[in-house]
Parts: structure tokens; C-alpha cells; sequence
């Protein structure tokens, strides 16, 4: 009975009915993936459409908050006094997440506050004035520059926040560096000067630059400030490379070049000390005979005018940008006080091997090169002041400076190499000349120890590490310039710089030659070195024999030889070298008695610049030479004058060249533009390929699954 009941419940579907129903089940699985294709093709749809809209309504509100920006800022500019309260609406902009609105509207309040900043230091009223009942323009003009004070201290705490953030550091360190150029006398300079000192040795060189000519224009512009900011300066720099040690950009220290001082402060100085107690003993006997003579009303009328008149006096000094006399001159010598203590903490900081040593890594995290990065621009800037150092301070400073020059390396028997280069030991003997040529008259100072230095440091100077034109420099000054000098240093130095020309390039070589000529037209005596004996000059000193190797000018018997290397350097490939040469050679003839009529004019380091550009325009023409060729006439080098070549500037057109230059690299961006289109257009066209290779391959293997039937619905074999 089961069996035959279970035969009649299952229900048997014939092959029509399977077809019909593999149909189905093929038509619905088909809307289903359709329906979840398009779902897929409506979503990203609408995600493209909604990042569109918000990129759209993000460049819309950038747009928006710009207009604002200008519409504020100019409203400002044209009616400071109305619509002083709208400086709050700008600083609330600075709050935005957006950066770039942010760097806007910074620079907008530097420029609105450039404009409107009065010319004078606001003083706000004590609470004594505020109670005092005063007109209305009055209490308009308290309320202007209270809101004015207060917006711009928040700008600047704003830009004090911002420059230790690295996205706005540019723009606050170049907002605070415009206001310190633009207003130096207004209120919270202190804050303005500490932040810019502090980046003034900044690794990044836009900060660095964008400070130090701040305190330039600071220290060239007194006439904004009346100085003090000057003093102001000064003090925190020396503060600064105190704290670091001495471990700053150079650049810190070349700020300090650009100071002026008085030299005529010291005559007004005395002349109005003596008109000045003659006025005071009239006053005060005028003021004692009326005080004897008037009633207690009028002494008290009296000490009320004189109290008022002091309450007067002292504030148009507090807003007055000219001080006087007096103070001028006690804020300059404590100007250059603070500027000589810090030259003097430098020179004793260099002369500490063993400290320099240990902070020659400070040095490289500050940008600039060796372990004593201030002491070139210390010794540029005691050359500049030396007619200003106090003479009670001479003797240690000439001390230094012959300590920092390496004269106890030769004589003293040490043995360590000295931690200076050459150009920095040079720059040491020429500090010390200066010092000496400007204090000829209250000096008494024997400099043998530095022409030692000199004739020494001739040895080790090396063009390719040392600079040449410090070497120049150096000649000048101590060797061209000056009183004639002793026949047997003198003798020594031309000797010694013959071999110099013979051994260096063509520049130095000249600033030498052109040195020798002068000494030897100074000291007629020493032309006998020009003389081709057997045994040299006719001339002896106390050393009979030359010794090139005696590290004493007047020890070496230069006088007992003979300049032969003039013979080789009048062969030298450069002409210029080669005719000076000859001509120094031709003095053995001159005529001792006319030895000051003939006196070089170019100077050792005009010589030496003037060899510089000429060997920049001094190069060989024609192919290399081969070694199998054969010997051809003609010059192999060709020296273009520069005459010709300031002739061949002239000619040119800049208008004409900047357009050309423009054309040239509008078709290289083109270049560029159209590279980068093609590189999209082909990566397009790939991704297309393979998407279409892609779908001939699912469908391949899609027919080869399912097979192919026949009417019935039978898969075909």
C-alpha cells in the first residue's frame, strides 16, 4: 500500500516541462545579474556624482571666502576708523581648516596692518584718564586704537603660533619680516625682533635670507625707529650667538656690517657741556629770586607748571622717533659695545682648538661650512670698526689676532696643525694692519711677527682649497700699501713671491708679479736681484748664502740671489703673464734715481680679478691635439679682450632675447604637455583592449561549459 502510494505522490515532469523549467531558471538567474550590474553601474554613478558636487561646492566656497577676504581688507583700507571692528573677522578667517585660506588671510592683515599702523607708539590711558570725562572724537579715537592694539597683538601671537608649523612656516616668518621692515616703531617690536633673531641662522635659506635683510633694513632705517630698535637688535643677537656658542650661519654676523656710527658725536658732545650748565645756573637763579618774591600761590601755580611741563616732555620723547644728543650717543656706544662683545666672544671661542672641534657637528645643522663659521665675518667686521676699539683693548686684540695667525706654530717649537685655514690666518694679518693704519697715531706696535706669518703662509697656500683674492688682499695690505720697507724683508718677499708666481695659476701668479714690480720699484737697491752673476746679487747681507727654507724674512739672505725664475715666467702660456714678466725683467736697466716716478697702478687684487675674468675667456680652439700630428703654425689659444665682449652685450637686444627665451620654453612645455596626453591617451586605449580581450574570453569559455544543445534541450556530444 506505502509503495504504491509513494509511486502516485512524486509527480513525474516530462522533457517539455524540464526545458521549460531550465528556461526559467536561466531567465531569472540572467534579470538577477542585470539587476545587480546596474545597481553596481547606479552607485558608482552616484558616488561620482556626489564627489563632483562636493569638489564643486568646495572650489565654490574657496571662491567665496576670497571675495570675502578682498571685501574686508579693502573696506578696512578706506575706512580704517568705521570698520575697525571687522579686523575680528579676519583674524576669525586665520581659524580655517582650509591652509590656503589661511596663508590668505595672513598676508591680507599684514597688508591692512601696513596700512592703517599709525606713524606713532599708542599709549594706552591709565585708569586715572579713563575716568576723566573727554569729548566724543575723543573716546572714538580710544576705541579705534584700543580694538587696533588688540587685533594686532592677537595677529601677531597668530603668526608666533603658526612659524613653528612647518606648512606655514614661510608665511609667518615673511609676515613678521615685513612689519619689522614696514612699522619698527610700533608697539610689541620686542616680539617682532625676538622671533626674527631667532631664524636669522635658519638651515632653510629663504628664512635665513628674509630675516638678515630685516635686520638690515632695520640697522640702514634708524630714521623710523630713532635707533633704539637698533640697540635692540644688536643685544638679542649677541645674546643669540651666545647661547649657541658660536655655532651660526655666517650670514648672523654680516648683519652687523650694515651699522653706521657717529664719528663727529663726540665734538657736540663737549660743546654742549659747556653751554649747558651756563643756561641751568641763569634758570635757577631766576626761579630762586621768584620764589622769594611771589606768595605760596604762586610757588604752588609754579611746581603745578613745572610738574606738567616735565609730564609733557616726557611723553613726546616716549613717541618721538629723533632723540637727542645724549641719548643718541649712549645708545650707539652701547651699540657698539654689544657689537665688539660679541667680536671678542668669537676670537676667543676660535682660539680654543679643542671646544671648535666639539662642535663641528652643530655647525653642519646650521648650513654653513668649518668648525669656525663666524670668524671671517668677525675679522670682515673688526677691518670696518677698527677706528672705533678702544685703545685700552688694542694690545689684546693685536695678541689674538697674532695668537689666531699661527706665529707661536713657528716659534714655539708646536708641533699641531693649526685648526685655521690659510684665508682665515691671512684675514687675521690683514685685521691687524687695518687696525694699525687706522690707529697709526696712538699705536706703537711692531708687526714683524705677522709679515713672518705672511711670508710663510706664501708656501702654504693652495688654489684649489684657499681663496685667492683673501691672498690679494693680503699683499695690499701689507706688501703695496705702506712705508718702504726694509731691503732685507723686502728682498725676501720678491724672492719669495717669484717662486710663488712660478708654482700657482695664472691670477694669483699676476696679483704676485704685480707686487714684486711695486717692491722692486720702492727699494731700488733690491733690483741688483735682477743681476745674472755666477753668485749671485752683488749685494750680501748678515747671511751670505740664500736659504730658501728659513722661516724668517730677514734671516732668509734673499739679497745673495738671483731671480731666475723671471726666465721661465717669461715664457708662460698666458700672455699677460709673460709680458708682465719681461717688463719686471727690463728694470735692471732703470735708472735707480727714478725709482718713485713709475709706481704700478693696478693693485694686487684688481690684478688678480682682472686675470679671473680673463681666464674665463681664455680657451683653447681647434680639435685635441693627436700625437702622430704633425707640427702646424698658429695659435692654439685665442684671448678675447673684454672690451670686445662688453661691445657684444650692448649689441644685444634683452627684449628680444627674453622673447626668444619665452617662445623656447613655451614649445617645451608644450613638449611636455603632449607627452603626458599621449602617455594617458595610450594607457586608455590598452585598458580598453584588455577589457574587450577579457570579455571574448569569458564568452569563449562560458559556450565551451555549457555545450551546445539541440531542440530538446539534450546536450550534443
Amino acid at each position: 500500500m506505502k509503495d504504491g502510494e509513494n509511486d502516485t505522490g512524486v509527480a513525474k515532469l516530462t522533457k517539455a516541462e524540464r526545458r521549460l523549467k531550465i528556461k526559467k531558471s536561466r531567465r531569472e538567474a540572467k534579470k538577477l545579474a542585470e539587476a545587480k550590474v546596474d545597481a553596481s553601474k547606479e552607485n558608482l554613478h552616484s558616488e561620482v556624482l556626489a564627489k563632483v558636487e562636493e569638489d564643486l561646492s568646495a572650489e565654490e566656497l574657496f571662491a567665496k571666502k576670497k571675495i570675502r577676504l578682498a571685501e574686508v581688507g579693502i573696506a578696512l583700507i578706506e575706512n580704517p576708523e568705521a570698520n575697525i571692528k571687522s579686523l575680528k573677522e579676519l583674524l576669525q578667517i586665520c581659524d580655517d581648516e582650509d591652509h590656503n585660506i589661511v596663508k590668505l588671510g595672513l598676508m591680507s592683515l599684514l597688508a591692512v596692518f601696513k596700512d592703517i599702523i599709525p606713524g606713532y607708539h599708542i599709549r594706552l590711558p591709565t585708569e586715572k584718564e579713563l575716568e576723566m570725562t573727554v569729548s566724543k572724537a575723543v573716546q572714538q579715537t580710544r576705541l579705534y586704537e584700543s580694538t587696533l592694539l588688540r587685533s594686532y597683538k592677537a595677529y601677531l601671537q597668530k603668526l608666533i603660533t603658526l612659524d613653528k608649523q612647518t606648512t606655514f612656516h614661510h608665511v609667518a616668518v615673511r609676515c613678521m619680516c615685513s612689519l619689522l621692515d614696514a612699522v619698527p616703531h610700533f608697539n610689541f617690536r620686542e616680539s617682532l625682533l625676538a622671533n626674527v633673531v631667532k631664524n636669522i641662522s635658519s638651515s632653510d635659506d629663504v628664512v635665513r635670507k628674509l630675516c638678515c635683510e630685516a635686520i638690515r633694513s632695520l640697522f640702514i632705517n634708524e630714521g623710523k625707529h630713532g635707533g633704539r630698535a637698533t640697540l635692540e637688535a644688536v643685544r638679542l643677537i649677541a645674546d643669540h650667538v651666545k647661547f649657541h656658542n658660536c655655532q651660526l650661519h655666517p650670514d648672523s654676523m654680516d648683519v652687523f656690517l650694515s651699522l653706521t656710527f657717529d664719528e663727529d658725536l663726540g665734538k657736540s658732545e663737549s660743546n654742549e657741556e659747556k653751554v649747558k650748565p651756563k643756561k641751568k645756573k641763569r634758570r635757577q637763579n631766576q626761579e630762586g629770586s621768584n620764589q622769594v618774591q611771589g606768595s605760596d600761590r604762586k610757588k604752588v601755580r609754579q611746581e603745578l607748571m613745572v610738574k606738567t611741563r616735565e609730564e609733557v616732555n616726557a611723553d613726546f620723547k616716549a613717541i618721538s622717533f629723533a632723540p637727542d644728543s645724549e641719548e643718541r650717543r649712549r645708545m650707539q656706544s652701547e651699540t657698539l659695545s654689544a657689537v665688539f662683545e660679541t667680536y671678542f666672544r668669537i676670537l676667543k671661542h676660535s682660539m680654543d682648538p679643542s671646544l671648535s672641534r666639539s662642535k663641528t657637528n652643530a655647525v653642519a645643522a646650521t648650513g654653513a661650512s668649518g668648525s669656525q663659521p663666524l670668524l671671517a665675518s668677525c675679522l670682515n667686521g673688526l677691518g670696518k670698526f677698527s677706528h672705533l676699539i678702544d685703545l685700552d683693548f688694542m694690545g689684546d686684540l693685536m695678541g689674538c689676532l697674532k695668537k689666531l695667525a699661527g706665529y707661536s706654530d713657528h716659534f714655539e717649537g708646536s708641533s699641531s696643525e693649526s685648526y685655521l685655514s690659510v684665508s682665515e690666518r691671512l684675514q687675521c694679518c690683514i685685521v691687524a694692519f687695518r687696525v694699525m693704519k687706522n690707529n697709526l697715531d696712538a699705536l706703537n706696535v711692531d708687526l714683524q711677527e705677522f709679515f713672518v706669518q705672511l711670508y710663510n703662509l706664501l708656501l702654504e697656500h693652495r688654489p684649489d682649497r684657499d681663496r685667492g683674492e683673501v691672498l690679494a688682499e693680503a699683499l695690499k695690505a701689507m706688501l703695496w700699501e705702506g712705508k718702504q720697507h726694509d731691503m732685507q724683508r723686502a728682498a725676501a718677499f720678491i724672492k719669495r713671491l717669484a717662486t710663488f708666481s712660478l708654482s700657482f695659476g695664472s691670477a694669483e701668479a699676476m696679483a704676485a708679479l704685480v707686487t714684486l714690480k711695486h717692491l722692486l720699484q720702492k727699494n731700488s737697491k733690491c733690483r741688483n736681484l735682477l743681476e745674472n752673476d755666477a753668485g749671485g746679487g752683488s749685494l750680501s747681507g748678515l747671511v751670505v748664502k740664500y736659504q730658501p727654507e728659513a722661516t724668517d724674512p730677514n734671516l732668509s739672505g734673499a739679497l745673495a740671489s738671483v731671480l731666475w725664475e723671471l726666465s721661465l715666467l717669461a715664457k708662460h702660456y698666458n700672455p699677460s703673464i709673460s709680458s708682465m714678466a719681461t717688463s719686471v725683467s727690463s728694470m735692471a736697466s732703470m735708472n735707480p734715481a727714478h725709482n718713485q716716478v713709475y709706481l704700478s697702478t693696478a693693485s694686487p687684487p684688481q690684478a688678480f680679478k682682472d686675470l679671473s675674468i680673463e681666464r674665463e675667456l681664455f680657451k683653447p680652439i681647434g680639435k685635441p691635439v693627436s700625437l702622430n700630428r704633425k707640427r702646424t703654425r698658429g695659435r692654439d689659444f685665442v684671448i678675447i679682450s673684454p672690451d670686445e665682449v662688453q661691445k657684444v652685450e650692448n649689441t644685444i637686444d634683452e627684449q628680444e632675447v627674453q622673447r626668444r627665451l619665452e617662445d623656447h620654453f613655451m614649445v617645451l612645455r608644450d613638449i611636455a604637455e603632449n607627452e603626458r596626453l599621449r602617455g594617458e591617451l595610450n594607457h586608455t586605449l590598452s585598458s580598453i583592449k584588455l577589457y574587450e580581450e577579457y570579455k571574448r574570453q569569458k564568452k569563449q569559455r562560458y559556450t565551451s561549459n555549457t555545450g551546445r544543445r539541440n531542440e530538446n534541450g539534450e546536450k550534443v556530444k
